[in-house]
């Protein structure tokens, strides 16, 4: 990974990803002890962030190898994301996506035009049942965080934040899964905003990158179901994320479930965003540890929207009045 990719990848997501804003209310800034600012990756296209990095990935194919069709296995972001960018390019997509996914990423990645394969999450490799796709039909595998092109297109929402952010000290909280976002950003900080750093969230007991850069070491979960934060419940950190972070992040953060679907409540009642579960963790330590933070600013980015109904109702009814 070099800057140079990623201001390719930059170039040409022009016109195409949305720029997000940043966005801060009173209420946030008051319970958290500091000012909040929230990257607002909910309202990208498809609902998460996750388009940056398929388009990105899709765009740099050629042309031949593209129009034969791309493949990848995700519990929903990636899957809306690469759905999208081949619809719009034009080419097949076939996604690999956990039989449990929530069903409105289910149904948004059917809606865009791909075909959907479904999988038991807890006995089946996705990773080997997309890989025997991708050998049977010709298709190029787009992997959710561990490929250079996806890198590189998040690594986009970090010299946004840059851009609007020059000058600034502060801790940077991103939803972590495998860590693309997360690594991107903190390449796009090193060359563009060295006094932001990023720090990945994760929901409890399912921290391993939190615990990977503690060792210095890959660390794997021990399972990826068991929480409602879907979308970035991944084996392990990535081969190429990790060496990244292990440079270049602060300490990891974690926070439970219920304190996901706070920030939920929260984020809906003080900034009108909906956040999905996984999406929402960021906001989450930045309002319930803030004492695991310094400074008088921290930044977080909601990363995906793509929450079933009846769950976003359940974190309302809940955390409503709170």
């Amino acid at each position: 990974m070099n800057i140079d990719e990623i201001h390719a990848a930059r170039d040409r997501l022009a016109g195409h990803a949305r720029r997000t804003p940043l966005l801060s209310s009173p209420f946030l800034d008051e319970l958290a002890g500091r000012r909040v600012l929230v990257k607002a990756e909910c309202l990208q296209h498809t609902g998460s962030f996750k388009f940056r990095g398929a388009w990105s990935a899709i765009s740099a194919l050629d042309p031949d190898v593209r129009a034969r069709g791309v493949l990848a296995y995700s519990s929903g972001n990636h899957a809306q994301g690469v759905a999208r960018a081949a619809q719009i390019h034009g080419c097949p997509a076939v996604i690999v996506m956990p039989a449990d996914a929530p069903a409105l990423k289910i149904a948004n990645t059917r809606g865009f035009g791909a075909e959907v394969v479904l999988y038991d999450r807890a006995r089946e490799s996705r990773e080997e049942i997309g890989g025997a796709l991708a050998s049977e039909r010709g298709l190029t595998l787009i992997p959710p965080y561990d490929h250079p092109m996806v890198i590189a297109g998040q690594a986009s929402c970090g010299i946004e934040i840059a851009e609007d952010l020059p000058d600034t000290t502060a801790d940077v909280l991103v939803c972590c899964g495998g860590g693309g976002l997360t690594s991107g950003m903190a390449l796009a900080f090193e060359h563009h905003a060295p006094g932001l750093r990023v720090r990945p969230t994760e929901p409890d007991g399912f921290d391993d990158m939190a615990r990977s850069l503690q060792a210095g070491e890959i660390r794997r979960n021990s399972s990826t179901t068991g929480s409602i934060c879907d979308a970035i419940l991944t084996p392990a950190p990535g081969d190429l994320t990790f060496p990244i972070l292990n440079r270049l992040a602060g300490p990891g953060l974690t926070v439970s479930d219920d304190q996901a679907m706070h920030a939920m409540a929260l984020a809906f009642k003080r900034l009108k965003l909906v956040a999905e579960p996984g999406g929402a963790v960021a906001l989450a330590a930045a309002l319930f540890r803030a004492d695991e933070i310094v400074g008088d600013t921290v930044v977080c980015v909601i990363s995906g929207g793509n929450v079933d109904p009846a769950l976003f109702a359940e974190a309302l009814g809940k955390f409503g009045d709170a």
